[in-house]
């Protein structure tokens, strides 16, 4: 009956019996059954069957319901967050897990903690000398920042960018951002940058088109 809620709240038209039985792969009169239980209980589904079902705007559903391997794809996604090095990300994930586990049946946190499920914080990530959650909230806000990069051999340059997106890997942690000095993409290592200024200017809007220019050009690993 969830599935079928989610089905109708993100549907932008009528969607038939036989059309959610075929994805939720049960028969229709199962679909039928379950409506009307639904309609039962008043969650606001108008229709009938051979014409369609539509959801009226404004029905809430419980903040947090998750299936079984929707937990454990969250409790391996929050784990994995150990190999960023990012201890801004690693205090997230576990305020997120926090809140998580409060909702769930059973002993709430306790439970989240204890799923069977683990991965290895291992990285080899340099430490970097700018805090990465300043980094992550320009991206998010669309704000410029002004940097102080030093290269492979040392060689320090200025440059004012769009910072675009973050890339994890075991060994290194990369800002992707529109470089204004060279007018084209840039990718900096976030252990090499010495210095982050937030400008106060922003580029809001054309974060997303960015991005998704840079996506195109460049395929991610």
């Amino acid at each position: 009956m969830f599935e079928i809620i989610q089905l109708l709240r993100s549907a932008e038209a009528p969607l038939t019996a036989s059309g959610i039985a075929r994805v939720l792969e049960v028969t229709k009169r199962t679909i039928y059954r379950d409506i009307a239980a639904l309609q039962a209980m008043r969650v606001p589904i108008e229709g009938e069957a051979g014409v369609g079902y539509v959801m009226r705007p404004g029905f809430d559903l419980p903040p947090l319901m998750f299936a079984a391997e929707e937990v454990e794809a969250i409790v391996v996604g929050l784990a994995m967050l150990g190999r960023t090095g990012d201890a801004g990300l690693r205090a997230a994930a576990a305020s997120a897990g926090r809140k998580i586990g409060a909702v769930l049946p059973g002993d709430g946190e306790s439970d989240l903690k204890e799923w069977p499920l683990y991965a290895s914080s291992w990285n080899a990530i340099p430490r970097s000398r700018v805090d990465p959650r300043v980094l992550r909230r320009a991206i998010r806000e669309e704000e410029k920042i002004r940097l102080t990069y030093a290269n492979a051999i040392g060689q320090r340059t200025k440059r004012t960018v769009r910072p675009l997106a973050f890339l994890y890997y075991i060994e290194v942690v990369v800002l992707a951002a529109w470089c204004e000095l060279r007018s084209d993409f840039r990718h900096f290592r976030v252990d090499r940058i010495i210095d982050c200024t937030p400008t106060g200017e922003r580029f809001a809007g054309e974060g997303k088109s960015l991005r998704a220019t840079w996506l195109e050009q460049h395929r991610l690993p």
